[in-house]
């Protein structure tokens, strides 16, 4: 591989630590439509000739049937994709294939690959939290006015249904995509035609190479192109704060579907047995969800902390940039899954959940803003009112609407009992109908709005 510099081969241990086979290979499709472009835009500059350029491509849409098909034999002693490809090529070309590596290098060649393979990969990201953020709003209009407790600190705070909060993560998803559209406008550059880092001395087209790879352009600075890894970082961050996202959403599913709560349950799809505990039924889907988040983020420190020492160009710590990332966006794109198949799956059960809604002295803020609406209390007075309304209640063990209007009088003269209107979660609920408020027909008209959205998205 290395010509007439090197008078033998490496050792055992330098090859192993040297070898990325084992995971770019995942890199071929991208490999071979890099090559191609660059063969094409060779032959057209008069670099190499047009028969050769032909040969070539005929020798890679080959070898990429032969991969496709389980066929094609990769070496670990030739390190990496490109050298597997280009092997390959040779064998079933012979000296033309030696043409191809003309006016690049392995460190533009590379770059290039992998924010093809980033492009895709976010793309299919994409579609996937599309998915989900359907699966969220269909269950979200199913359940625009099922009673929830909403809850501050894990300590019920105020009624809400369980539509507003499946479609907190409709938003939440929303701009997750969003970071990944980011990440892709910003990593849809070409590095091809950089070669190793100073450009090439060939009059090469890097406009065409880059149009036929579908990049808005080549990148600007030869240094630049081979040596930055801000592409995958970004993407890595993106993908860090959707898994968190993911992971808040799979502990609140592990504990509404604790028998402790006994809000909602996930069926046989999604829960495994105990081995040794036959009653068990445990959340493990959203407990591995939660899990792979850790994954995630570590991808994202690993190659932050790779990057964060090396001077300008290439450097081979620089391998190390795909096989955490890799790791990363499969485990968020099985998470993904794994979470709309979730919400999908779950049934709510509503008596429980109202119940639930309602402990706790969740309506105290409405009795607050009735004070306030109707005696023309400062709302500070009335928070001050409510406090001891619900002391009273709470001393004598009954929840704020089984309070006797006697008992309230006590405290504030005033109230009269029509009261009573106010303190039952439906009516919470039903009252909460300010922009991005919990009122059922607000969840409604906003899961119905984004389901519009994302068909059209589809169409």
């Amino acid at each position: 591989m290395w010509g007439g510099r090197f008078a033998s081969g490496p050792g055992a241990i330098m090859e192993e630590i040297n070898a990325s086979i084992d995971f770019d290979r995942h890199l071929y499709r991208q490999d071979i439509a890099a090559s191609k472009a660059h063969a094409d835009m060779l032959a057209k500059q008069g670099i190499i000739t047009a028969d050769d350029a032909k040969k070539i491509a005929h020798g890679l849409d080959t070898i990429l049937s032969e991969i496709e098909a389980g066929k094609f034999s990769f070496k670990r002693a030739l390190e990496d994709i490109h050298m597997n490809v280009e092997s390959r090529l040779s064998e079933l070309i012979g000296e033309a294939s030696g043409r191809l590596h003309t006016a690049r290098s392995r460190n533009d060649q590379v770059a290039t690959d992998f924010r093809l393979w980033m492009r895709d990969t976010v793309d299919a990201l994409d579609a996937a939290l599309a998915g989900f953020q359907r699966a969220l709003a269909e269950k979200a209009l199913a359940h625009a006015g099922t009673v929830m407790p909403g809850l501050t600190h894990l300590q019920t705070a105020q009624p809400v249904t369980f539509g507003h909060h499946l479609m907190a993560y409709v938003e939440m998803m929303a701009r997750d995509r969003g970071r990944f559209a980011d990440a892709r406008r910003r990593l849809n550059e070409s590095p091809l035609g950089a070669a190793a880092l100073a450009g090439t001395s060939f009059p090469i087209d890097r406009e065409m190479s880059a149009k036929a790879l579908r990049f808005d352009r080549p990148m600007a600075n030869s240094l630049d192109a081979v040596s930055d890894r801000d592409f995958a970082l970004e993407t890595l961050s993106a993908a860090s704060i959707a898994s968190v996202h993911l992971s808040r959403l799979a502990e609140e599913i592990v504990i509404w579907t604790s028998p402790l709560t006994g809000l909602m349950k996930l069926s046989d799809k999604f829960t495994t047995g105990s081995s040794i505990m036959p009653q068990k039924r445990n959340p493990d889907a959203a407990e591995l969800v939660r899990a792979k988040a850790g994954r995630v983020i570590g991808a994202l420190n690993a190659l932050l902390i790779v990057m964060k020492g090396l001077p300008l160009a290439y450097a081979k710590d620089m391998q190390e940039d795909k096989e955490g990332a890799m790791d990363a966006l499969g485990a968020l794109a099985l998470s993904i899954a794994a979470m709309a198949g979730m919400v999908a799956d779950l049934e709510p059960d509503a008596a429980r959940m109202k119940k639930a809604a309602g402990e706790g002295y969740a309506t105290a803020t409405d009795l607050a803003d009735w004070l306030v609406r109707s005696l023309n209390i400062p709302f500070r007075e009335a928070h001050h009112i409510t406090g001891r309304i619900v002391a009273k209640a709470a001393e004598t063990g009954v929840a704020l609407h089984r309070l006797p209007l006697s008992a309230m009088r006590e405290i504030e003269p005033r109230i009269g009992e029509d009261v009573f209107s106010v303190l039952s979660v439906d009516r919470s609920v039903k009252s909460r109908a300010s922009f991005g408020g919990t009122a059922p027909k607000n969840v409604r008209a906003q899961a119905k709005k984004w389901l519009r959205k994302l068909e059209k998205e589809k169409s």
